[in-house]
């Protein structure tokens, strides 16, 4: 078998998989939206300052708010607060407003959590028999496993894109000029991250312990990344952790597109993702190469 023809066929059938499993399809469009709606909403109505003039004279002295002068002044006044109070809220967020820093962490997540997760699939080959057929075959172990990468990313992308969509309807404030650059940041992260997961797949037999491991690494990568609030509100060490976080410059630089806002340089987090995604390959397919049909 060519080599090319190998990887063209799993990225065939990484995708055609996808397509099939119609649950799958569902749950992976579903889950995101309802992170957005339930805690993008509710949490930014936290981060929202909205005083009235009534809620603003309840806090003054009354002799003070009977004085005519001072009641028609209360409402520009209310307003006012609003204002401030807002844009210091913002300044938190890098100037943005807590829904539209969400979801584009959102967006990131969607894509890391589809791509890390996807290695799943190495396991049910092994208990399938798949997985001997690709063994044997003669073709490059490196292209197999990076046609398995190459399906998953295409497949998380495309619903990362969606999930970009559905956000900008809700957070006005993303600007989808910048998404196919954002999208190029989350193939570099989800192609070394879907690398991640094959290999630590390859050496296991039971998707119910790969489901353990994913859910042990994947909470603490996604909440010291930058996806839910800023790295800059972290305790100290909670940053150092962050800066550590291959997923935090994902995020920096799809944030960065979509909105303009990043807190580091967009260049330095596209050689960082390079870099890590180097190495996860590399790794991921040293050990598709010592795997055996006994593994």
């Amino acid at each position: 078998m060519d080599g090319l023809h190998a990887f063209y066929v799993m990225v065939y059938r990484q995708i055609k998989r996808f397509v099939r499993a119609r649950s799958r399809v569902v749950t992976m469009f579903v889950q995101p939206v309802l992170w957005i709606f339930f805690f993008g909403l509710g949490m930014g109505a936290v981060f929202t300052f909205a005083s009235s003039s009534t809620d603003l004279s309840k806090l003054l002295p009354p002799d003070l708010v009977n004085n005519p002068s001072f009641a028609r002044v209360l409402p520009e006044l209310a307003k006012a607060l609003n204002d401030a109070v807002n844009s210091m809220v913002r300044k938190q967020f890098g100037g943005l407003d807590y829904v539209t820093f969400l979801t584009t962490g959102i967006v990131a997540m969607t894509i890391f959590m589809g791509s890390f997760m996807s290695g799943v699939s190495v396991i049910w080959d092994k208990q399938f028999g798949f997985l001997k057929e690709t063994l044997v075959a003669p073709a490059p172990r490196t292209l197999v496993i990076l046609g398995r990468s190459f399906g998953d990313v295409i497949v998380t992308l495309f619903q990362a894109t969606i999930i970009a969509l559905i956000a900008k309807a809700i957070a006005p404030g993303i600007n989808l000029l910048g998404l196919p650059l954002a999208l190029a940041y989350g193939f570099i992260m989800a192609l070394g991250f879907a690398s991640a997961g094959i290999a630590i797949a390859v050496k296991m037999n039971s998707p119910e312990g790969f489901q353990m491991i994913m859910n042990l690494l994947v909470m603490p990568l996604q909440f010291l990344s930058g996806i839910f609030f800023p790295i800059d509100r972290m305790p100290e060490w909670a940053q150092w952790i962050a800066y550590a976080n291959p997923l935090t410059y994902a995020v920096d630089g799809i944030r960065y597109w979509l909105t303009g806002v990043s807190r580091f340089n967009p260049l330095l987090d596209v050689a960082l993702l390079t870099g890590l995604s180097a190495v996860l390959i590399a790794v991921a397919s040293a050990l598709f190469e010592k795997a055996t049909i006994e593994d």
